[in-house]
């Protein structure tokens, strides 16, 4: 059995840089023809002259002859202004900016203190029309990490939809069955993505025997009943929700230690597993339009012109991957997959 595709894209990828990123390019290059590059390096890309220069890089890694474009993203902090937004929309290469609360994951430190001091930058966001790509969890030490996501819906976003009702807004990697239903109750340009690792597992998979570190990402895989809101969501064939694997590269050594990283690895499989949670959803069907369309047309993009092909073919993800000077794990390693890239 075969199923051919339009060639899909990732709307939320974190690549890394230097001899790290030139490890896990080609995995994501394989897969998809795109895809929105998170900003979180050291330092932040927080301007649109980093973000140029990045991109490059990216291109450099690339192997010979092949075709994948990185689409940019500036890091929000406390000091970046609307001149900076502006110069950014007329890059062409900038596609979002990032909202990461200060501390809320891998190299955030720089992120935002007060949401409410940047809502003039956010206007003329949302006169440029520049994405405003969010990671939705609060910081606070009293606030459960499992309840993150709902603290910052309550706190912040609903505030925001309301004050930015034409400001497109992507509410990244949701996790919970209340962010899917304010995804779907928005009245504005809100839109969200969906992992690979919150479709696949919940917090039982991460904890329940052992703890299993690859599995541990932030925000954090969450209760069965919103594993099973976020796979209702993914394949209902609503617009609003696309893929973003929100694959996220680490050393086997920062992983597998007292302070693990936050993140998983799916770049080297991501549309496979996908293909496998859909068809065991019985919406096989409805996988081309989550991971080929519907991102695209939330960004005002061309849809793409080539295809892949997956076939029912049994195969078994390697144990890891050269990661530099180290090896990255990835989050089906060892694991047998029912779907294969063929084409």
């Amino acid at each position: 059995m075969k199923i051919t595709i339009t060639r899909p894209d990732d709307w939320h990828l974190h690549l890394r840089d230097d001899d790290a990123m030139a490890a896990v390019v080609a995995h994501s290059a394989e897969r998809f023809a795109r895809a929105i590059v998170m900003p979180n390096l050291k330092p932040p890309v927080t301007t649109t002259e980093m973000a140029i220069a990045y991109r490059q890089r990216i291109l450099s890694s690339l192997p010979a002859d092949t075709r994948f474009e990185p689409l940019m993203t500036l890091y929000m902090t406390d000091l970046l202004d609307s001149e900076e937004i502006i110069s950014a929309k007329q890059s062409g290469i900038v596609k979002g900016v990032k909202l990461y609360p200060a501390g809320a994951t891998t190299n955030s430190d720089a992120g935002v203190t007060d949401i409410q001091k940047l809502y003039p930058v956010l206007e003329t966001m949302q006169r440029e029309t520049l994405p405003l790509l969010i990671h939705a969890e609060v910081t606070d030490s009293d606030v459960d990490v499992f309840d993150r996501e709902r603290v910052f819906i309550d706190r912040h976003l609903v505030a925001l939809s309301r004050s930015f009702p034409e400001l497109p807004m992507v509410f990244e990697h949701v996790t919970t069955k209340e962010a899917v239903d304010f995804v779907r109750e928005s009245q504005g340009r809100t839109a969200a993505t969906i992992t690979v690792q919150h479709l696949m597992y919940n917090r039982n998979a991460m904890l329940a025997g052992a703890i299993r570190p690859h599995f541990f990402c932030l925000p954090i895989l969450k209760r069965n009943s919103h594993q099973q809101a976020l796979i209702e969501a993914a394949t209902s064939g609503d617009p609003r929700f696309f893929l973003g694997t929100d694959s996220a590269p680490h050393p086997q050594h920062t992983k597998e230690c007292a302070s693990g990283c936050a993140g998983c690895y799916t770049a080297d499989s991501a549309i496979e597993l996908y293909a496998e949670i859909f068809e065991q959803a019985g919406s096989l069907d409805k996988l081309e339009g989550f991971s080929s369309f519907f991102g695209a047309d939330f960004y005002g993009l061309p849809r793409n012109k080539s295809s892949i092909t997956l076939e029912k073919q049994p195969w078994v993800v390697p144990q890891s991957y050269p990661f530099g000077k180290d090896q990255v794990i990835p989050l089906a390693a060892g694991k047998q997959l029912q779907w294969r890239l063929v084409d």
